[in-house]
């Protein structure tokens, strides 16, 4: 089971994908190593107010919904974080409190943030079911190891899209005047294909 597991990281790595394809076949793999009946990652609200399920997969009984948001405060998440404690097979007994635990029918949980490269906590990558689950040291080590893979591809998206929005500040830049703010020459350069060929289609000329 273990080198399958291994083929099939191999290649989920190595196809090109979002952070969407990314996870959910890491939740899938997830699912298949825990045996838990849903796997599913979260996201945090930059001010910590609320906790969203982003993606999940759910395999048995237990549903964890995609889009379902709480209060932070409230969640098994912070619990874990707050305790410095990755799993528990009894819910009822270490976080009784929690109401969306109770409203979910979670009974054993695993979590472990996921954090970027700054040190700030984008959200978590959970395991739970609605009956008591053992959990091993193999368990854990994998869902370290998808917990960094999964950051890695959200700061690979993040800098592609400041690239992104870099070059077509640079690319608008590069058609107007710095001290007038009007089209420069490589901006009226770039407009005349297309003013020529209405112009044509129009039969007009290009004044």
């Amino acid at each position: 089971m273990t080198d399958n597991i291994i083929e099939q990281i191999t290649t989920v790595l190595d196809t090109e994908h979002t952070l969407e394809d990314l996870v959910r076949q890491l939740l899938s793999l997830l699912a298949l190593v825990t045996s838990m009946e849903s796997t599913y990652l979260t996201r945090i609200e930059p001010d910590e107010s609320r906790l969203h399920i982003q993606f999940s997969y759910n395999s048995n009984t237990l549903s964890i919904p995609e889009g379902l948001s709480v209060p932070w405060e409230d969640t098994l998440c912070k619990r874990a974080l707050d305790d410095g404690r990755h799993y528990t097979g009894d819910v009822v007994a270490v976080w009784g409190n929690s109401v969306a635990a109770k409203a979910l029918g979670i009974t054993t949980y695993v979590s472990i943030p996921v954090t970027l490269g700054d040190g700030a906590l984008y959200g978590t990558l959970c395991a739970a079911s609605s009956e008591r689950q053992a959990f091993t040291g193999h368990g854990e080590h994998v869902l370290q190891l998808f917990s960094r893979l999964i950051a890695q591809q959200i700061q690979t998206e993040k800098l592609m899209k400041e690239l992104r929005q870099t070059n077509a500040a640079l690319t608008r830049a590069s058609f107007v005047d710095a001290l007038t703010g009007l089209p420069n020459r490589r901006a009226v350069f770039e407009q005349l294909p297309r003013l020529f060929s209405r112009a044509r289609d129009e039969s007009r000329y290009v004044l």
